[in-house]
């Protein structure tokens, strides 16, 4: 027996199958809500229970502690209704139309700017005319019916896109990773589904935008970068790259290049050698984003990269410079030992 969910401030309502997400109900309805990793890890998809009681699901006590439990939080990609209830959350606009769907795709070029690091340009069906917004994401569909997720780092079309391109970082040991850095090659055919996620530009705000990325993190927000200037956006954006050293700025001339009046490129190394010959800023990248930006009362942030980068930057940039919680936006790249905790709590 299902329940029904009504969301507020919408007041849009949908049934929840027994045994099925709050989440993914309210997708299969055609609501957009906010989400990520799926997991009860990143905590992008919280929302307040406001009326009614639910299964809070398999989600570790660092992700959902009983402290948020008892403000009404929830994790709606875990929790599973267990009487009809109403949910406070944040449906987003700008998603009409772009409902995920599998697509098989071949390999085009696999390209290496770093040692760890593998650029993956996909070609898909040429009637596919995929269509996605920048910052979203896709799953690998594996053999083994495992997903692996991967941020699009090219800027969408309006009419969709035929080839699409991955950043991906080798994790030794991981199921996919190894694949990429050691069989995989051009001409290869690859399944997956897409697109996925809602870390994408807020367009009804006018605010100046801060983008943080760690990493391959720099993936997602290149695709933003590229399609708010391509559109010619007017609102002031400034980019921090933070690596641990220059080979680990594995496209440092891309962004070097983006050439606007209202676009700023700050690099910035945590562990830089002798080698890296660096004269520019040093320290961990969102402590720059702070130096710089003192007061966040009056911006957006968008955050992207290693979850130690996005939980401190979001932490610090709330409490200590008066950032809205609400106007921080982000997507952690979790390996699988990041999801550990979560898949213990399940067992």
């Amino acid at each position: 027996m299902g329940h029904r969910v009504t969301l507020k401030p919408s007041a849009h309502s949908f049934e929840v199958p027994e045994g099925q997400s709050i989440l993914q109900a309210g997708l299969d309805a055609g609501f957009m809500m906010p989400y990520s990793c799926r997991t009860g890890v990143c905590r992008t998809c919280r929302g307040t229970l406001l009326e009614g009681r639910v299964d809070y699901g398999a989600v570790h006590p660092t992700y959902l502690p009983d402290s948020d439990k008892a403000k009404g939080y929830a994790l709606l990609c875990q929790a599973k209704p267990l009487s009809d209830v109403v949910v406070e959350v944040h449906e987003l606009a700008g998603v009409a139309g772009i409902r995920p769907r599998k697509i098989p795709c071949r390999v085009e070029k696999i390209e290496r700017p770093a040692p760890d690091v593998a650029i993956l340009n996909l070609r898909l069906p040429m009637n596919e005319n995929f269509r996605f917004l920048a910052g979203q994401y896709i799953d690998f569909l594996l053999k083994d019916g495992k997903r692996r997720s991967y941020s699009i780092a090219n800027p969408p079309r309006p009419e969709g896109v035929t080839a699409l391109e991955l950043h991906v970082r080798h994790t030794p040991g991981g199921a996919f990773t190894d694949q990429v850095f050691s069989t995989l090659k051009v001409r290869d055919l690859l399944r997956f589904e897409g697109p996925l996620g809602t870390f994408f530009l807020r367009e009804e705000s006018d605010k100046p935008i801060v983008m943080v990325a760690s990493g391959t993190g720099f993936a997602p927000i290149k695709a933003m970068c590229e399609s708010a200037l391509q559109r010619g956006l007017k609102r002031e954006m400034t980019l921090y790259w933070g690596c641990r050293a220059k080979r680990d700025l594995y496209m440092l001339d891309v962004p070097q290049g983006w050439k606007a009046d209202n676009f700023r490129f700050v690099p910035v190394l945590s562990d830089p050698t002798p080698e890296c010959q660096w004269i520019d800023r040093t320290g961990f990248v969102h402590r720059a984003v702070m130096r710089d930006f003192p007061d966040m009362s009056g911006v957006q942030v968008y955050a992207c990269g290693a979850p130690v980068m996005v939980d401190a930057a979001r932490r610090d940039f709330v409490a200590q410079c008066s950032l809205p919680a609400e106007e921080f936006f982000a997507d952690s790249f979790l390996t699988e030992a990041d999801k550990a905790p979560a898949a213990a709590a399940a067992s």
